[in-house]
């Protein structure tokens, strides 16, 4: 750490010690870490007696002083008074400072000001207020705050989270809750990506049919009976009134329809402003899909009146089109396409994609607004009214700001808030594409690539939850946070005062704050993980297991138990790796300097049937395979388990390092589910095994990740008719005696144009058992 970062941190701890609960050399509570923040002589306390002043006829003051009582009153439990004239707490404005967003925070014995020219920075000056009064858990009780001077404004003017309610719809109040802990920490930009294949979201009063047709659709069957329509809409009064609520916090929405790919609940409401004028179904299909626009005057001006409805009722800036994988196939083979291709003089299909986009874009920029959308619009030669969100890498971004647009930057996966935050089976359904609370902090929005003249082009950066596999609003707000206080504070704070070591103690704070609103927020990073020293196998020969025990971000003491019991503050200290006797269960978790946990306790059972089990998060891919999606047993589960880790394109999973000298035969739990994945030209990939029997079989291999010998087969299960059997059965069957440890493999050969079958759970078992 260089000195003057260590002196920036000893400066932070030094104003804590006058609040409670907080210990010296504790960092300042804030998310994001503010640019600027100098002590100050004194202190004041924030009590239930406290008035809260403002400028008479000063309305974003007054609605600033509003937002920060009822911040106070949630996250510290006390209830501030407003009142005109003198007060303790002020908002004043100072047009000496400068931007919307920023803001001047002063505490001394005297009270608190407030400062800014804008009412962003006033709101954002209370949500600093609010944690600063809120270090710990003495909820209820007043709050003393040390004597600062906090200068402060972003770093960048996009910060912003990405919510999917078109693949799973979210009822309004969920995206009420997802703005007001996005104002807490200062994200001021949400993307509500509202059409897609699978729903059309917002209500067009010219073309009702877009919501009564395309906001439902059938769920896929897994071969039993197809469920009831899923789905939902906002009409234009819920969204301006939400647009209304989340302005005053200083958010902008920005609304996305998608086009033109993944236009098909489209299509299915309107099949004039499809291509072919067929009227397929409203998809539920995840992935990539056929149905585009008609590119033709009616499907431009079609568009043109949806984006009269939406401006309407979104008055920020920016309108996303979308843009991304619009495979061409449809207006390939349309004459009439090729025809328009011809007649304007385009080189091909990307060609008209670029065309169609600058006709919005120029619709925009005459109505005062901008388009931006996904980076694919870059492939025809991007439109000069567009706007960059990069999401496949930053090679779009570079492109794109170097060329003198703006850009958002969201690549995947890091910054895709839908992939797992840990390998833990008890994480909810995702992509197997972990992308942990550090490693989303580390990210830096400004690729070395962009040329130091055109830095200015980045707006900023987003996260983006796409919700194929978040149906409830309790997944979606595991995945969003706490992760949105890492993008928070990578958006606003500098460079240079950025330290993940720093950041942990204070988003374990704000973590809490979310908490006491009512939020789910995941404790992946805080939870306690137990790592086995050599095979499972190894310990069962050995008779004795040795555990080492840690989280993903090391904070907090880790304490454990062997008996059962549910760890305390004077519960032993794990200090080095345990040797753990078996028939015991061990459980573990971390705990803050004040006794209190950082997480919910977890355990691993040291016995023999549990070391000979894996669930479905302990397979690994079979050869030439990988295991990216981790899926739910149907695609409207509300349930987070059961969960199954595949590989879409070969069912196939392995159970590693079976000790083949103790196991003498296996059960092995199966699930069939759903096949309905728009895999576009990747079709090719899907691997297909020739059936034997009418719907295929279990096949059960021993040795079959062997470089050098050929697999054994151990046993072969016909698989039964979906039409009429449970969706979850159970095989059992013998293993061949061997030495050591061997994978075993797991593959189904069900025909390809049917569902797909995975491994819950596979249990060996020892002679006699």
């Amino acid at each position: 750490m260089n000195e003057r970062r260590r002196t920036g941190l000893i400066l932070l701890a030094s104003l804590v010690l006058g609040m409670p609960g907080v210990a010296a050399g504790d960092p300042l509570p804030l998310v994001p870490l503010p640019a600027s923040v100098v002590p100050a002589r004194g202190s004041f306390t924030l009590g239930p007696d406290t008035r809260i002043g403002t400028e008479p006829g000063d309305r974003g003051a007054a609605s600033a002083a509003r937002l920060l009582a009822a911040q106070l009153k949630l996250v510290r439990g006390i209830a501030l008074v407003q009142a005109d004239g003198k007060a303790a707490v002020r908002f004043v404005r100072d047009r000496r400072i400068k931007g919307k967003e920023a803001y001047r925070l002063s505490v001394d014995a005297g009270g608190i000001t407030i400062a800014a020219s804008g009412d962003a920075g006033l709101v954002w000056g209370a949500m600093t207020l609010a944690q600063l009064a809120s270090p710990d858990g003495r909820f209820g009780q007043p709050a003393t705050i040390s004597g600062v001077v906090i200068e402060d404004s972003p770093r960048f003017a996009w910060r912003g989270l990405m919510v999917d309610v078109a693949r799973h719809f979210q009822p309004i109040e969920e995206l009420y809750t997802i703005v007001d802990q996005m104002a807490a920490v200062k994200l001021n930009t949400l993307h509500l990506h509202l059409t897609d294949d699978q729903g059309w979201r917002f209500e067009v009063k010219r073309y009702p049919r877009l919501t009564q047709v395309g906001a439902w659709r059938l769920p896929p069957s897994a071969g039993g009976p197809v469920g009831n329509p899923v789905g939902g809409f906002y009409s234009q009064a819920q969204l301006k009134a939400l647009v209304a609520h989340a302005a005053e916090r200083g958010i902008t929405i920005v609304p996305e329809i998608d086009l033109p790919g993944h236009a098909q609940a489209l299509v299915a409401a309107y099949p004039e402003f499809g291509v072919f004028g067929d009227r397929p179904p409203v998809s539920h299909d995840w992935g990539v899909n056929p149905y585009l626009l008609n590119p033709g005057p009616e499907g431009v001006a079609f568009v043109k009146t949806v984006l009269d409805e939406l401006m309407a009722i979104f008055p920020g800036t920016y309108i996303h089109l979308g843009g991304d994988e619009a495979i061409k196939d449809q207006w390939q083979r349309s004459p009439a396409v090729q025809a328009q291709i011809a007649a304007l003089g385009l080189k091909d299909e990307n060609g008209l994609q670029s065309w169609l986009i600058d006709q919005f874009g120029a619709y925009l920029a005459s109505k005062g607004r901008r388009l931006i959308g996904w980076d694919e619009i870059l492939e025809g030669g991007l439109p000069p009214s567009a706007s960059i969100m990069s999401w496949r890498g930053e090679k779009g971004a570079v492109e794109a700001a170097n060329a003198g647009h703006d850009v958002v930057l969201s690549p995947a996966p890091i910054l895709y808030l839908d992939s797992l935050q840990s390998d833990r089976g008890d994480e909810p359904p995702g992509r197997i594409t972990i992308q942990s609370l550090e490693t989303v902090y580390a990210y830096e929005p400004l690729p070395a690539g962009i040329a130091p003249d055109k830095a200015r082009h980045v707006l900023g950066a987003q996260g983006n939850a796409w919700s194929e596999y978040l149906v409830t609003p309790y997944q979606v707000q595991h995945m969003l946070f706490p992760r949105a206080a890492a993008i928070a504070e990578m958006g606003w704070t500098p460079r240079q005062r950025r330290d993940f070591a720093d950041f942990v103690p204070r988003v374990d704070a704000q973590m809490a704050r979310w908490r006491r609103g009512g939020v789910e927020v995941a404790d992946s990073g805080f939870a306690i993980g137990f790592k086995l020293d050599g095979t499972r196998g190894a310990a069962l020969r050995e008779g004795r297991a040795r555990l080492s025990l840690a989280s993903q971000i090391g904070y907090g003491t880790i304490r454990y138990t062997i008996d059962g019991s549910e760890p305390q503050a004077s519960s032993p200290a794990y200090a080095q790796p345990l040797d753990i006797a078996f028939g015991t269960t061990i459980r573990a978790a971390g705990f803050r300097a004040d006794g209190t946990p950082t997480a919910a306790p977890r355990s691993f059972e040291v016995t023999r049937s549990a070391l000979l089990a894996r669930s479905a998060s302990e397979m690994v891919a079979c050869p030439k395979g990988a295991l990216g999606l981790r899926v739910p047993l149907a695609s409207e589960a509300t349930a987070n388990q059961p969960a199954f880790n595949v590989n879409l394109f070969d069912t196939c999973t392995a159970y590693p390092a079976a000790p083949l000298d103790i196991a003498r035969g296996f059960v092995v739990d199966v699930a069939r589910l759903p096949r309905h994945y728009g895999l576009a030209h990747d079709f090719k990939a899907v691997r297909a095994h020739y059936n034997v029997t009418p719907f295929g079989e279990l096949v059960v291999q021993v040795g079959c990740t062997d470089k050098d010998a050929k697999p054994v087969v151990a046993a072969t299960f016909p698989l039964p008719d979906p039409g009429t059997a449970p969706q979850r059965f159970t095989f059992r069957g013998a293993l061949p005696k061997g030495a050591g440890d061997r994978d075993i493999c797991f593959q189904f050969t069900a025909p390809t144009s049917g569902p797909f079958y995975a491994v819950e759970k596979a249990q060996l078992v020892e002679q006699g058992e």
